[in-house]
């Protein structure tokens, strides 16, 4: 049964669930922890080798938190260690990556208007990748460069605006955005993997065997956390982009992703100085309002192929298997006379701009190359189109499904 195809559909929605839910438990986390530990104040009575403490309040209790700056002179007995929220949401991330990037690589992964790549070399280049951006950031917080913090977070950004251009070039502007976030998501847990833990289990280990921890432990381990609390606003906004085209469907797609690492600074920026002070430096909002000015404006320029463009492309393999089924005219006629007002590079329902999803369905190559979807979204469910545009009739998804079954039951 074609209907297997639901059942993936299924698998991948868990999967994202999965990584949303780790997500906000490494986020939570990492801005918890920033937080305390620019809030922490010293006080007369705190114990020896202690640097500052807290106390809060929260759901009726008292929580009093106390900060050694190295570690106690004695290991409590239970130690909680945060790491696992940050490797599950990397594992299922990297899971949905292929789940959604690598077998569905032909629809959403390559875009064979800018570059022409078989499946297999742009699911190379996609995992490939994401080890880059580790090994040269990694190599910069081991040099020289790490005495200079600006100089070390500025030359980072160049290279995330290079692999934003990069990714740009090669896959389509959903694929590259969630790349890159994948890309800078790679930073931040091989931080915590490669650096964060083996620096904090260095120091356990002195402190069972009775020396002294060296303090150049912790404060490696606090950089890296701390570059990781900028970088996450970025990563989340690039991680939400797939569901709106505004940020991917245009040719500076690439400047847009940019431009949001900007903001991630400023607006980290302010929070992290309140929490310090008390008070956040106001100008950042300033900053960070223009910047989604500019972001807006970038998004409405069009550009890429038009509906011609697309017709005179010849089919792939995968389009071809559906474009040549016999109820495949019946299928044409029915997305054109429902999806198409919509999915069309120039819609021309309302006000708006970009095709939902960048999903085009003009064309027989469109609505070949998203026969899949075209039989989730508007076949076995009811999610397309929407009632309120069009009142699709039972009689019109019939010949959606019966089209993809056919074609791929062999029939």
């Amino acid at each position: 049964m074609y209907d297997l195809a639901i059942l993936w559909d299924w698998v991948a929605f868990s999967v994202r669930w999965l990584h949303v839910i780790t997500a906000m438990a490494w986020i939570g986390a990492s801005f918890y922890f920033i937080a305390l530990d620019l809030m922490l104040k010293p006080a007369p009575d705190m114990p020896e080798g202690a640097s500052g403490e807290e106390w809060e309040v929260h759901g009726g209790g008292f929580y009093h938190t106390t900060k050694y700056m190295v570690a106690p002179a004695q290991m409590p007995e239970h130690l909680t260690w945060h790491k696992w929220q940050s490797y599950w949401t990397w594992l299922s991330g990297a899971a949905l990556l292929m789940i959604v990037y690598w077998v569905g690589g032909e629809l959403y992964l390559l875009d064979p208007t800018k570059a022409d790549l078989a499946l297999w070399q742009g699911i190379l280049i996609s995992g490939g990748s994401l080890t880059i951006g580790w090994l040269l950031y990694d190599a910069m917080c081991k040099s020289k460069l790490s005495a200079q913090p600006t100089a070390l977070m500025l030359l980072l950004f160049v290279i995330l605006v290079a692999m934003s251009w990069g990714y740009n070039q090669i896959f389509t502007g959903r694929a590259a955005l969630l790349h890159l976030g994948a890309f800078t998501a790679t930073i931040m847990t091989a931080n915590v993997f490669f650096q964060i833990m083996p620096n904090q289990r260095i120091v356990v280990a002195d402190l069972k065997a009775g020396r002294t921890p060296d303090a150049k432990y912790g404060k490696i381990a606090k950089v890296r956390s701390t570059h990781n609390n900028y970088l996450t606003l970025p990563v989340v906004f690039l991680m939400l982009s797939n569901h709106y085209p505004l940020a991917f469907g245009t040719q500076y797609a690439w400047v847009i992703a940019s431009l949001i690492f900007l903001t991630g600074v400023t607006i980290r920026h302010y929070f992290n100085t309140m929490h310090k002070t008390g008070k956040g430096p106001h100008w950042t909002w300033a900053v960070t309002v223009l910047l989604m000015i500019i972001i807006a404006w970038l998004s409405t320029v069009r550009t890429g192929d038009t509906w011609q463009d697309a017709e005179a492309r010849a089919l792939t393999s995968y389009e071809q298997e559906f474009a040549s089924a016999e109820s495949f005219d019946d299928a044409f006629n029915t997305v054109i006379s429902n999806c198409s007002m919509c999915h069309a590079r120039e819609p021309v329902w309302g006000d708006m701009q970009w095709a939902p999803k960048g999903v085009y369905l003009e064309t027989p190559g469109d609505v070949a190359r998203h026969a899949e979807a075209i039989y989730l979204q508007a076949g076995v469910s009811h999610a397309m189109p929407p009632p309120n545009a069009v009142q699709m009739d039972p009689e019109a998804r019939a010949i959606l499904v019966s089209w993809v079954r056919d074609v791929r039951n062999g029939g």
